[in-house]
């Protein structure tokens, strides 16, 4: 967590601190080291090594720091002669915060389904797949925010004001809907079914309202950051990466058409939810003439904007060879406009008198519930037919399930919305229904779709127990390992089975896509399974199972009992475990890696994922490592650890071709390669890391084998060595020794900087850099000196 970004700010920023004389700074040779911290974040104190800190540029919510006797180091440059003027980026507070922001966690399938769309693997010349690749994963991701819309309609609309205001034995014990209860009302005003639909339908609509709201607000606060624009030349392409192209980090066009797409998208669910009931009734022998030719004109509006957002989201995908600053004001601003125009005509069509109308049985949801899984499960099976497709045609070793990451990761996506939006389902009809016996409850496919959380999590405890297993003989084989490292050293059997249970466990990451791929598998079973079952037994899979073997009969009661339980359990767990990562910056440590990998990327395919973050942090560093380097000539290493590493990445690459030669980088504890390039080969690839390494003057990069997120480049030919130095020792001393008297820490993902290595490359590569002038490509230096 990051305590204090301010940290002590002594008279605001120093004058000039960052733009020097260009003249002055270049003949002197000035050096920077920009520090960018990693998940969890720290002061910049902590970053620094000095309480007494001061902020050169940026605000509260993102800054650069410098101690305060360094405010204006560039102008006494004979004062550094001992090594660069260190800075400190730090940029926790966009993923940090109060603990309402664990509330994003609520939001967790769009963020999974954005993540999808930057796992299509790398594929040269195959532009039509790219976009057919990008089109399925937003069609899925547009088919999550009905699924959202839709629960919350089934929540008010069928359970609360259908089936239990409808219910005198239900309303009698829920006392807030006596207004609605024909009964309990004498028949008032708002008892008549299309009025309490009409009303009801307030809630999914302000859930709808308050996703776009916050959608617009996070873009503002964390997105509308114009990046450094500069000419998309072949060296900043190359069919290598798109991390270099100038519109990577500002999408505002495909941001506003996506959000008015989904806002509409989630509108109309609700206006079809009312008036699909409507009109049902009306069409029946004996209805009003006039009501039911209006139910039909309204089906058909309701349609035609149904295809009118369908439209909007096949549309357009991503412009990254430019600015994407334009905005479809017409189409923002009339699409929502005309979903609650006809949301509103809607409501009053239901609403209008209809004598002997009542509420029985269940609102029509099984048929929307059903046709969307079964849209999402075809969408992720043809989705993984195109990724195939382009893994085949450029394949990559290291990609992780060999191209199919994107679409498990979109199944697990598509199953985490049915699984919240069942096991909701049905913890709120077993709250309204005590007696379980008054109303029909949720759509069967719900009730089935939640009963497959135990059978999952069964399947999860047996790959933890595989997990275990696995961790068990690697710290057997590392045990050796350490005794080779520490010779004459290793007396003591317990620090020994420590050093290598640590680095056992630091080697289960990359078991991470066997996992992915077997869990993703079984939940496209089980809800095939689950859609299946709802469609041909049109019951509840304990009243499916009776007359079966009684162990049958017990399991599916079991499992459809705990199933909603389990998903009430869950979102109190999710909102812990968030609220306690956002407050304790240990906790973050440990999950908080995943949540910033989600928001790390734009939000390409969902516009109501949680904002993206590093729209925000990679122009901070474009800009100011390219204005400090045009001002003072001088020299600069980007030092980046964990996420900031991968941050320096980034804006390494939207540098220009001669600013970016005049920039040597530093990573420690890196996910680069082991998590972004395995899962975003297309992005993170060999190809995008070989180019980054041959564009920078040089780089070197530290690991520890106990680190379980940093791990090396794994560049190809004499790349590799150049860029990874061999594994950094840790602990730093097996036992106590004269420069460690007391037992050395085993530091696994922390503190790189406490070791030696760490000046002695950031030193190399200072020296390696030259004031004005490309560095060189070999020195003869150890350690140093790529081939041409």
């Amino acid at each position: 967590m990051c305590e204090s970004v301010d940290s002590t700010r002594e008279n605001g920023p120093a004058e000039g601190a960052g733009a020097p004389a260009a003249g002055t700074a270049g003949e002197s040779g000035a050096a920077l080291e920009l520090l960018v911290h990693g998940v969890g974040g720290t002061t910049p104190g902590q970053m620094l090594d000095d309480p007494r800190t001061v902020r050169v540029t940026g605000d509260d919510i993102a800054a650069v720091f410098r101690r305060a006797d360094d405010a204006d180091a560039e102008r006494r440059p004979a004062a550094r002669r001992d090594g660069p003027v260190p800075e400190a980026y730090v940029w926790c507070n966009l993923t940090s915060g109060n603990g309402t922001r664990a509330l994003w966690l609520l939001l967790l399938p769009f963020m999974v389904v954005n993540l999808a769309h930057w796992m299509r693997p790398t594929a040269h010349g195959r532009r039509r797949a790219v976009r057919l690749y990008g089109l399925l994963v937003r069609l899925a991701a547009l088919s999550l925010t009905v699924l959202l819309v839709a629960a919350a309609c089934e929540v008010a609309l069928d359970l609360a004001a259908w089936q239990c205001a409808g219910t005198r034995a239900c309303a009698d014990r829920h006392s807030w809907l006596g207004f609605l209860s024909p009964e309990n009302s004498d028949g008032g005003w708002w008892s008549a079914p299309g009025r309490r639909l009409a009303l009801a339908a307030l809630v999914p609509a302000a859930l709808t309202g308050l996703l776009w709201f916050l959608s617009l607000r996070t873009w503002r606060a964390y997105e509308s950051q114009q990046p450094m624009d500069h000419d998309s030349g072949p060296e900043d392409d190359g069919g290598r990466t798109a991390l270099g192209r100038p519109g990577f980090w500002y999408s505002r066009r495909l941001g506003a058409r996506l959000r008015a797409a989904h806002t509409a998208a989630g509108l109309l669910t609700v206006a079809a939810a009312v008036g699909s009931a409507a009109a049902r009734y009306d069409r029946e022998p004996g209805g009003p003439a006039a009501l039911a030719a209006l139910g039909v004109v309204v089906e058909a509006a309701l349609a035609a904007g149904v295809g009118a957002v369908v439209w909007v989201v096949c549309r357009r995908g991503r412009a990254e060879r430019r600015l994407d600053a334009a905005l479809d004001r017409r189409l923002v601003r009339r699409l929502p406009l005309a979903a609650v125009v006809l949301l509103g005509l809607t409501l009053l069509y239901a609403g209008w008198e209809r004598p002997g109308w009542q509420s029985s049985g269940r609102l029509p949801g099984d048929a929307t519930f059903g046709a969307l899984a079964l849209a999402q499960g075809l969408l992720v099976i043809v989705l993984a037919g195109v990724a195939h497709r382009l893994h085949l045609t450029d394949p990559d070793r290291r990609a992780a399930m060999r191209g199919l990451a994107g679409p498990a990761v979109a199944m697990l996506a598509c199953a985490l919305g049915g699984v919240m939006s069942g096991g909701v389902s049905q913890r709120v009809s077993d709250w309204l229904d005590g007696t379980g016996t008054s109303v029909p409850g949720p759509p069967v496919l719900l009730t089935w779709q939640a009963s497959v959380i135990p059978p999952l999590l069964v399947l999860v405890l047996v790959m933890c127990g595989w997990l275990a297993r696995r961790a068990w003989r690697i710290a057997r084989a590392e045990r050796a390992a350490v005794e080779r490292e520490y010779p004459g050293e290793t007396g003591d059997p317990g620090r020994t089975r420590r050093i290598a249970s640590v680095r056992a466990m630091a080697a289960l990451t990359d078991r991470g896509p066997r996992v992915l791929a077997v869990t993703s598998a079984a939940t496209l079973l089980l809800g095939a399974g689950a859609l299946v079952g709802a469609l041909t037994t049109d019951k509840t899979p304990g009243d499916a199972a009776q007359g079966s073997w009684a162990v049958v009969h017990g399991a599916a009661e079991t499992a459809q009992a705990l199933g909603s339980w389990m998903i009430g359990l869950g979102f109190i767990l999710f909102v812990t475990w968030g609220r306690r990562a956002y407050k304790d910056a240990s906790a973050r440590r440990t999950i908080g890696i995943l949540w910033d990998v989600g928001t790390f990327w734009p939000r390409a395919a969902h516009p109501f994922a949680p904002p993206c973050y590093a729209e925000r942090a990679v122009p901070d560093l474009t800009w100011r490592i390219a204005t400090w380097t045009r001002a003072t000539g001088g020299r600069l290493v980007l030092s980046g650890h964990s996420q900031g590493s991968v941050l320096a990445a980034a804006a390494a690459w939207q540098l220009t071709p001669a600013t970016r030669r005049r920039v040597a980088l530093l990573t420690y504890g890196s996910p680069l390669e082991r998590l972004y390039g395995r899962w975003f080969p297309a992005h993170f690839g060999p190809d995008a890391l070989g180019s980054l390494h041959r564009e920078v003057a040089c780089w070197r990069n530290l690991y520890r084998s106990t680190d379980p997120i940093g791990g090396p480049m794994r560049l190809p030919g004499d790349c590799g060595p150049d860029v990874d130095r061999p594994p950094l020792k840790d602990p730093l001393a097996y036992g106590r020794t004269d420069a460690h008297p007391l037992p050395a820490p085993i530091l696994g993902h922390s503190d790189y900087q406490a070791d030696p290595a760490f000046a002695e490359e950031r030193r190399r590569l200072l020296a390696r850099l030259r004031p004005e002038v490309p560095a060189p490509r070999h020195t003869g230096e150890p350690g140093g000196g790529a081939p041409e």
